[in-house]
């Protein structure tokens, strides 16, 4: 009888966690639907900036409020987060004319936040509203007002913020990445805000891992051996490459150095190219760096020459190097 109680008991809790996420879900939908002029206004300041995007809250939409910031920093639009409260005793000094504000209040009656307003006015600041009520103090006081427009929560109580949060990031979410998609932020751009992350890792270039110029081992195809055998030993990579009128024609490997001493047919001075490998494998520069694991891994290799478009040689790339980059 028992486990019977806990089996419905569950697929009570399942059904009721359903529920709160249909009712999060509509809520989102609402919001969309609610989008006009304003959101494209807001999207036009933020492009137009000369200075930062100060996003400001309270409580939960403090909350709300230091992601966006965070989200907004992190694609290419310098942003900070400050608290409403902290902003009347002496943070409002990080402010500047040259900003824009991005106020998130549900109620748009929280006192820190339209404690702010006389301050922004006089600055001439820019002021981008977040709010659930288009007649509040900070929606009439605001240049553009964003409407959350929740009425119910996902609290049974209707009291503690749910839907209305989610809403609201998700709205803040969407108004970052308008923003980075006008702006033409790449993959490259997020890797280079994202250096120690692993989306950074993942969004490496082999150029940004190969050994370039002077670490590049190469030899021309007209060169002895033993002056292969030299470059391949002071580089340490394991490799050479072998080109001609600045074109790869092939490599000499330590693989290809122990079938030539086995063969007993070494002679140091006939031209590398009568002995190299010529279909050395390649990668052409700006593709990922987690692309030249997976040739290196299906062709069971070390290395990997890196060239341009036309051809050239740029670098080469070794395992290890990526082993240390975490990409392998």
């Amino acid at each position: 009888m028992m486990h019977e109680t806990g089996h419905a008991m569950e697929a009570q809790w399942l059904e009721d966690a359903r529920a709160v996420l249909r009712m999060e879900a509509s809520a989102i939908d609402a919001v969309a639907a609610a989008l006009n002029g304003d959101f494209c206004r807001a999207v036009q300041a933020i492009l137009q900036l000369d200075g930062r995007l100060v996003v400001l809250g309270m409580g939960k939409s403090g909350i709300i409020a230091q992601k966006v910031a965070a989200t907004f920093a992190s694609t290419g639009t310098p942003a900070f987060f400050v608290h409403a409260a902290e902003a009347q005793h002496g943070d409002l000094g990080m402010i500047t004319r040259q900003d824009a504000v991005l106020a998130f209040s549900h109620s748009g009656e929280t006192a820190e936040v339209i404690g702010l307003l006389p301050v922004m006015k006089r600055m001439g600041i820019p002021m981008i509203a977040v709010t659930g009520s288009t007649s509040s103090s900070l929606a009439r006081h605001a240049d553009m007002v964003l409407h959350v427009d929740v009425s119910q929560e996902a609290c049974p109580m209707n009291l503690a913020p749910t839907a209305s949060t989610t809403a609201a990031l998700a709205l803040g979410d969407a108004l970052a990445v308008v923003v980075l998609q006008q702006r033409g932020f790449s993959q490259e751009d997020f890797a280079l805000f994202h250096p120690a992350g692993s989306l950074g890792r993942k969004l490496m270039r082999v150029e940004e891992l190969m050994h370039k110029g002077s670490a590049l081992p190469m030899v021309a195809s007209d060169a002895p051996l033993k002056e292969a055998i030299m470059t391949m030993s002071s580089h340490r990579l394991g490799v050479t490459g072998v080109q001609h009128d600045g074109q790869l024609v092939g490599c000499l490997t330590d693989g290809d150095l122990r079938r030539i001493l086995e063969s007993g047919h070494l002679d140091l001075m006939c031209p590398v190219a009568e002995v190299m490998h010529r279909r050395p494998k390649t990668i052409v520069a700006g593709h990922l760096a987690s692309e030249a694991v997976h040739l290196m891994e299906e062709t069971k290799i070390t290395t990997l020459f890196v060239l341009d478009a036309d051809g050239g040689v740029r670098g080469v790339v070794h395992l290890h190097d990526l082993l240390q980059a975490g990409e392998a």
